[in-house]
């Protein structure tokens, strides 16, 4: 089964129109015309048969196609990527999550790192769609995000929190013994918990490599909208995404809704 070699390429039209948390426009039949762009791998012919895909095969991936194109406009990537799957194939195995909160970023945000131009720092943030945007913030933790317009120009989504599908019990451990929904609860945490840190910037997340995203054959519930979490700028914008009821969400209760 053919792999799609990168997350580049022609979004072409948003999703604007499409309600989101249901019926996905991006997991329609291969006949069906939908954008172009980043297309997450196949999980199924591509991992290790471990003992937590035994137990548990709900989860599994259906093969990348050109009816996995992601949106590329930066607000409907942080939505589309509600369910989907971050995966990071390691020397010591496979550390997966399934993506419940995402927080986007878009062009002229002034909470965005991209605000001010590029930067040696940044410079992942403007590779083009799909990369991986890794930072170091309040000096203990790393941030994972994804890319998401076209080259030269910067804007990324974060993720924020994952439910824990593979590797577990290393993820418990790299936590310091967390409990199964603290794991990933947060940005800080899931980069810990994943094994997330600046050896990890600037790789695309579609291309055959450690770090990768890919779908899901699992339902998405209803996905809600709220402020984003702890900044001091823009505030009042709602680009905030995540998978209601989820019990893996972070923040307080009224923005877990």
């Amino acid at each position: 089964m053919p792999r799609p070699h990168n997350c580049n390429g022609d979004f072409g039209q948003s999703a604007d129109a499409v309600e989101i948390g249901g019926y996905d426009p991006f997991e329609a039949s291969p006949e069906t015309s939908i954008p172009r762009g980043l297309y997450l791998r196949d999980l199924v012919t591509e991992g290790p048969n471990n003992e937590e895909r035994r137990q548990d095969n709900s989860h599994l991936l259906h093969s990348a196609s050109p009816s996995n194109g992601a949106p590329g406009d930066t607000v409907e990537l942080a939505r589309y990527l509600i369910g989907k799957i971050a995966v990071h194939d390691t020397d010591d195995g496979r550390l997966s999550g399934r993506i419940v909160e995402t927080e986007a970023y878009p062009v002229g945000d002034s909470a965005g790192h991209a605000f001010r131009g590029e930067t040696p720092r940044n410079a992942s943030l403007f590779l083009g769609p799909g990369h991986a945007y890794v930072y170091f913030t309040y000096g203990s933790s790393f941030m994972l995000n994804v890319t998401s317009e076209v080259v030269g120009v910067g804007a990324g989504v974060l993720l924020r929190a994952l439910e824990p599908l593979e590797g577990i019990d290393r993820m418990q451990s790299f936590r310091g013994g967390a409990g199964l929904l603290d794991l990933a609860r947060g940005p800080g945490r899931l980069a810990r918990a994943m094994q997330i840190d600046l050896r990890q910037d600037g790789l695309d997340l579609c291309a055959a490599g450690p770090l990768w995203l890919a779908t899901s054959r699992r339902k998405t519930a209803a996905i809600g909208k709220s402020v984003r979490i702890g900044l001091t700028r823009d505030v009042d914008r709602k680009l905030r995404f995540y998978e209601r009821g989820n019990p893996y969400v972070s923040g307080p209760k009224r923005l877990r809704e």
